[in-house]
């Protein structure tokens, strides 16, 4: 038996598109039939995924987004909707890291991570929640309404990992917002759930797991191994479906058993 997820007719921003993680949300989104909007600081590399994207007949969208500036998100969402319509999804990636001992953390390297990855995410998903609400209370009868939220969190907001601790807070942070947020918006028909990816090789780190600590780190793994950006592809696909209506407040670990 086969299931297929069509997203056809909806529309989903993934901010922190311009790479990585984002980069291959954005694609998978769209092979499934969504418009997607694709936001980042870095204009030049989203044209390049949305030229990709066009090219395998997908729809995407441009918008600059610094979520650091809660005016810039402010405008980039309406500037999303201006575009192509009511957004039905929001894939909340934008997130940087530091590599410290906590000693070693000033306060211009806690509110660099803080600022992206907590306080970013929040504006931007009560920025994009306020509209899906909005639409939810003056909507006509039997037209779609509500949204799925996915917070990008980390495996490192559920176990404490030494040398990337303010990392770990922030995603910690994100994992309570998400219950939050599911709590309060789930009225709604708003779903908002979390995704912790375990260690997953992107362009950021792929040079890591070729040195000596990055060998001893893939070691200690369960299964010796260092997941790819699509490996998360199912998980973030289940929580997007139209057919996810009953998932709320879920916090998934993608992350090959690491925190086992």
């Amino acid at each position: 038996m086969s299931y297929n997820i069509d997203l056809s007719g909806r529309v989903a921003l993934v901010t922190g598109a311009s790479s990585g993680l984002g980069a291959q949300f954005a694609k998978t989104l769209a092979r499934s039939g969504a418009a997607v909007v694709l936001a980042g600081r870095r204009i030049d590399r989203l044209k390049d995924l949305r030229a990709e994207i066009e090219g395998s007949g997908g729809d995407a969208h441009v918008v600059k987004l610094d979520v650091t500036d809660v005016d810039s998100i402010k405008s980039a969402v309406a500037h999303a909707e201006t575009e192509t319509g009511t957004l039905d999804i929001l894939v909340n990636n934008s997130g940087v890291s530091t590599t410290q001992k906590l000693t070693e953390v000033g306060p211009d390297d806690y509110d660099y991570v803080m600022n992206t990855n907590a306080r970013g995410a929040f504006f931007v998903a009560q920025e994009v929640a306020k509209r899906m609400i909005a639409r939810s209370r003056g909507a006509a009868p039997g037209t779609f309404t509500g949204g799925r939220i996915v917070n990008i969190a980390s495996m490192a907001g559920l176990r404490p990992l030494g040398q990337i601790g303010v990392y770990a807070m922030s995603k910690a942070a994100v994992v309570h917002m998400t219950k939050v947020m599911a709590l309060e918006w789930g009225r709604y028909g708003i779903n908002v759930n979390a995704i912790c990816p375990g260690y997953i090789d992107t362009e950021i780190n792929h040079r890591h797991w070729s040195t000596d600590a990055g060998q001893k780190l893939i070691q200690m793994l369960p299964r010796k191994r260092v997941g790819q950006p699509q490996d998360l592809d199912a998980v973030l696909m289940m929580l997007c479906a139209n057919e996810s209506h009953f998932i709320n407040g879920a916090v998934v670990q993608a992350d090959d058993g690491f925190g086992l």
